[in-house]
This record gives structure tokens, sequence and C-alpha cells, in this order.
């Protein structure tokens, strides 16, 4: 049986508190590229095909729980009471293992950046025979890292650092923390981890040279470096989040999007482009945004949750808000904002300008330092603007507010009924001049200020 028809669980550790984060918040809710650690991990091991998971957190982590939840309903959650090691963690999800899945799949909560890949090659070894898997990985520097005992494809033991040799100390090949475990001898391996070492502690590693004892092979899967990478202080959570992101990067330009300067562009998890986009430099995409084919995203500009049609072009300096829409070869220029807006194929709002709770028509010209007034400090309304209407600069339109189509608005105008169709609303002071005004005002202050 292929790995791929194989049930799996997976079983994610989150009971560390991560303390050198100093942090009001446990560490497997921080978040890189707009998804927190546990997120990721989640999501990655759904993709790779956990039929199940179980998700051990610490006490009184209600928080962990509900971002599990929210991300993974299905999820099971188990509490580890006790900080007693790997070994004793994964021992919490002992009502999981004890359903004896094909495959178990050990994964941290704090190492985001295993690929889906990877998860795949770490169960293959156990189609194969292999009762026990380790995730491997050559380190630069391998000081403090578990070492790996291996003799051919075989592994035979996993050395903690504290209880290695000098000899074993010198091994490069180093443990990645993951494991797979064959699921109908998980729980009897896992039950007969001790905690015999320099720590006190059940060590999951432990499980390797069990399983041999027992007359199973335990296996390998060597990974790159990078995907081991863990987060324990914010200095990894940057490191982490700039690996992310060069993925993230390097996945867009490989679907046919061009970033100018890739290393200033911020993409969220869940960042989607079509074909042929532009993503001038120093732009950020916040959670939630889809740019289709052959739109142009100009420089300085930050986006969230919202829709920019093909052909369109945003920025510099804009601003796109949750619910903003931008139909096709629309155009929101520099220090525009949009919040919950629809802006109509070929509409133009060029610059200086903020629409909220707005509907703009195709074709529609909104000039500079218009504003829709859409909060009365209570509640909400909105402004629709019909196709190829034209609202002059400096306007504010007070919500609710229709102006129809073809209707202009005159420059300065604060418009707070209805325009019809066609029509023209001007909404300001009527022009006074007053001939020789200025002239005989600075004669009079001159005066006084001699007196």
């Amino acid at each position: 049986m292929t790995s791929a028809a194989r049930s799996c669980l997976a079983v994610v550790l989150a009971a560390g508190e991560g303390t050198r984060m100093k942090s009001a918040k446990p560490k497997v809710l921080h978040h890189v590229a707009n998804r927190s650690l546990v997120g990721h991990v989640l999501a990655t091991l759904a993709e790779a095909g956990a039929t199940q998971t179980a998700v051990v957190i610490g006490p009184d982590r209600e928080d962990v729980e509900k971002e599990v939840r929210g991300i993974l309903p299905d999820a099971r959650i188990f509490v580890q009471r006790e900080r007693l090691g790997t070994g004793h963690a994964v021992l919490s999800a002992r009502d999981a293992l004890a359903a004896k899945p094909d495959d178990v799949i050990v994964a941290y909560a704090d190492t985001p950046l295993v690929t889906t890949e990877t998860f795949a090659r770490l169960r293959a070894p156990l189609a194969e025979g292999a009762a026990v898997v380790a995730m491997a990985f050559e380190a630069r520097n391998p000081s403090g890292y578990g070492r790996l005992i291996t003799s051919g494809d075989d592994l035979l033991a996993i050395r903690e650092h504290k209880d290695a040799s000098e000899a074993e100390r010198a091994i490069t090949l180093c443990n990645g923390g993951l494991m797979a475990i064959r699921g109908d001898v998980a729980l009897t391996l896992l039950e007969r981890i001790g905690n015999s070492n320099a720590k006190g502690e059940y060590y999951l590693t432990d499980i390797v040279e069990i399983a041999r004892e027992a007359g199973y092979r335990a296996a390998i899967a060597v990974v790159p470096e990078e995907e081991v990478h863990g987060v324990n202080d914010r200095a990894q959570l940057a490191a982490a989040e700039r690996m992310i992101q060069e993925r993230l990067r390097e996945r867009a330009m490989a679907a046919g999007v061009t970033l100018v300067a890739p290393e200033t562009v911020f993409l969220s998890h869940d960042t989607t482009f079509g074909q042929d986009v532009v993503v001038e430099p120093h732009v950020v995409f916040g959670p939630d945004v889809v740019v289709e084919a052959g739109a142009t995203i100009h420089s300085f500009s930050h986006l969230e949750g919202a829709r920019v049609a093909s052909g369109a072009g945003i920025g510099p300096f804009a601003r796109l808000r949750p619910g903003a829409v931008i139909g096709p070869k629309a155009k929101v220029g520099n220090f525009v904002e949009l919040k919950n807006a629809n802006l109509g194929a070929g509409a133009k709002v060029s610059h200086l300008t903020y629409l909220g709770d707005a509907t703009i028509g195709a074709g529609a010209n909104i000039g500079a330092g218009a504003i829709t007034c859409n909060y009365d400090g209570f509640a909400k309304a909105r402004v629709e603007i019909g196709e190829g209407a034209f609202v002059g600069s400096n306007s504010s339109l007070v919500a609710p507010l229709t102006i129809g189509e073809g209707a202009y608005v005159g420059s300065g105008s604060v418009v707070t009924e209805n325009v019809p169709a066609d029509a023209l609303a001007l909404g300001r002071g009527r022009q006074v001049v007053k001939e020789g005004w200025a002239a005989r005002f600075r004669e009079k202050a001159k005066a006084a200020k001699g007196q």
C-alpha cells in the first residue's frame, strides 16, 4: 500500500510556552506570512494527506485550542499537564494513538517550514516496512542537536547532544525532530520509553533503539537544514519570516509574476496572482488578496482583503483595505484608500481620496480629495455612485447617498441628498467678491500697528 492510500494520524506538539519570545502569548500563535506557526504546520499536514490530527497543548491554553479549532475544526485536543519531554507529550494523545492508524507523524507546532513533500518522504519508508523514520539533516553547526547514528540506510540510534560521546558529537547528520511511526506498533513502542538520561525526561528519540530491540527497522529521511528551523525567540521568528517570504516570492515568479525587486515585496501565505501581474518595489500584501492577470501594483502600496481585476492599476502609495474590489482596468492612484468599496470597470480614483462603504460604477471619475462620509459614530451607511458619474475634487459625500449615472458633483461640494442621473449637484457657499477690500485692509492694519 502506498503512503497516499494509508491512513495517517498527525500528532502536533504545541505545548511549549516559548519564554524566550518575551511575549504574553505562546510562541505557536506568533505569525509568519500572516499565519500562526501552528497554522502553517496544520495546513501543511492537511495538504500532505493527514486523515486525523491530534494537537497536544499545555494546560490553560484555551487560546491555542481556539486557534487550532479555527483552522481545523475536527482536530482532537489533548493536554500535557506536566512537561516531561517529547515522548511524554506524544503519549498525551494516547486515545488517538490507540486507534492504530496506518501511519503516525509527530510534528512540532514551532517548526513551520516543513513542506508537504517532506511529510510524504517521511512516511514513504513506513510503506516499505520501516517501523520508525526520523527526519535528518546535515548541520552546518551540529552543536546542541541530537546525532543520528546510522549503518548504511538503517538508523541505529539518536543520541541527544548532552548524552553523546565525543565521537558521536563529531557526527554532522542530525535529528530534525519530526518522526513517522508505524501506527500498529506506535503506542507499544512509546510506552516503553524511559527517562534514564541527563535531563530525566522521556525522549521521543529513544523510540529508535526500542524499535530495533523489538526487531523492527528504523530509517531516515534527509531534508534541507532550512526545513528544521524552529522558532524559540524573536530572532528565529524573523528568520522564519525571511525564509518563507523567499519561498513565496519564488513561487510567484515561477507562476508568471514580475517582482521588480523581490526582496522588498512581502507576501501573505494566501496571496493569489494571475499571470503577467507586475509588482513594483516595496509592496506589502496582507491576508486574503487576489490579483488577476495583467494588473500592476505600483510601489509602496498596501493591500489586505482585496480583489484586483485584470488590467487594473494600484498605487503608488495606495491602500486597499478589506472588502475593496477593483474592477477591470480601473485605476487607484497615489494616496488613495478604499475600504469595503467596489470600483467598477475603468473607473478612476487617481489621488488623495478615501472611499469607504461605497459602490462606484464603471467609468466613473472621482476627483482629488473626495471622501465618503460613511460613519456617524454609531452606524455605517453606503454611497452608491452610478456609471460615468463625475465627482469633483474636495467633495464630501455624506452617506446614505445615491449619485445617478452620468451625474456631476461640483468641486468642493458637501452632498447630503441624492443626485439624479445626468444632474449637476452643487453643495457649497456662493462666492462673493469685494473689489479693493484687500488694499483697504492692509492700510487699516498698518495704521493700527503704527499707533
